[in-house]
């Protein structure tokens, strides 16, 4: 995976000749809609673009699985991996920012048009660079006349929601910039396949985790209890991630590989010791109880040793899902496991009995 930290090219002009942030500002942006000037989202206002340093034009799309899902996203097992911070992406044809530049002309002195997810610019920088092919910003770049007739688009560095906070969202920077049609930038921030597989592991809506428990109200010291889960209701869960103007896309896939249980105190025994229960073949975890069971031992399930005292214990479990994607190009790979945990309240009772 790459994801690595590359230093954005930051343009070296004067603080007079850009503002870094405005609440009037126009953003190259989605699918020909238009923010208000506060809101960075919605409305339109003639061909204007606007959105927000986080909006993408990124479609995700639950391909299979996930019916009834989480609200929680799955936790990665690795604890350093995370999802990309940005990327860059097409936001603007020729004609649509020679538009956006159009609106500028109409209200010089309110408005400005975000370059980088940081950086805003005026009228004249706008058309001095996008219009007139004259670069005074030392940026090493121009177009003439919005590069109208030429096959390609203006693209600009997003930011992921999720990570907006993150020094790393900072590292797409690149000024507004031309890219032809059918390639991608050669830059590390790229929305290759696997920036989208990445990208679409945030999505993933999993099943939430309800075991089925035996005895089911109040287990009993010394006592096993039964656990398992349906093979119905655990299915692989595949997303796809689109970035169509791009021609990218890459579908990641949760497969589930085990369950974890954690009884929630030290005084009892899990089955297997591990707690780590695995699926079977058909896809179910462990076996359902049956009559005349009760004495034997479960491959799932816990034993506890003391009875609670009013609190009940607070099982845990844990799935483990395997993550795979593959994309455009055919392009494959493995991403790091996730976990979706939940908890259970177990009551258990102690049984007295008197030998005569």
């Amino acid at each position: 995976m790459r994801f690595g930290t590359t230093t954005g090219a930051v343009l070296a002009a004067s603080l007079s000749a850009f503002v870094l942030s405005c609440t009037a500002a126009h953003a190259i942006g989605e699918d020909g809609s238009q923010a208000p000037p506060s809101g960075g989202v919605g409305g339109a206002s003639g061909s204007t673009l606007t959105a927000s340093a986080a909006t993408t034009r990124i479609k995700v799309t639950q391909e299979s699985g996930g019916a009834g899902g989480s609200t929680r996203p799955l936790a990665p097992v690795d604890p350093n991996w995370e999802p990309p911070a940005c990327w860059y992406e097409p936001v603007a044809t020729p004609q649509q920012l020679k538009d956006a530049v159009a609106q500028l002309k109409k209200n010089p002195n309110g408005d400005l048009v975000p370059v980088t997810p940081s950086l805003s610019w005026g009228e004249e920088l706008m058309v001095n660079h996008y219009e007139r092919g004259q670069d005074d910003t030392d940026s090493g770049f121009s177009y003439k006349n919005y590069n109208l007739g030429k096959d390609g688009m203006f693209w600009r560095g997003v930011i992921n929601k999720n990570r907006e906070n993150d020094v790393d969202s900072y590292d797409c920077e690149r000024t507004l910039f031309w890219q032809n049609a059918g390639t991608l930038p050669d830059d590390d921030h790229a929305p290759t396949p696997d920036v989208l597989a990445g990208y679409a592991y945030d999505k993933i809506n999993v099943p939430g985790t309800t075991i089925e428990l035996k005895p089911a109200a109040r287990s009993t010291v010394n006592l096993p209890t039964w656990v398992w889960l349906d093979e119905a209701t655990f299915k692989e869960v595949r997303v796809r991630a689109e970035l169509a103007d791009a021609g990218v896309w890459a579908e990641t896939t949760a497969k589930p590989v085990a369950l974890h249980l954690n009884p929630g105190t030290e005084d009892a025994e899990t089955y297997p010791a591990s707690g780590d229960c695995a699926i079977n073949e058909d896809g179910s975890i462990g076996t359902p109880y049956t009559k005349g069971a009760a004495k034997r031992t479960p491959p799932c399930g816990v034993r506890y040793l003391r009875a609670t005292n009013g609190t009940p214990y607070q099982l845990k479990a844990s799935v483990t899902w395997q993550i795979s994607w593959e994309g455009s190009g055919g392009a494959q790979g493995d991403l790091p496991d996730g976990t979706f945990e939940t908890t259970q309240s177990m009551p258990v009772q102690e049984i007295q009995s008197v030998n005569r």
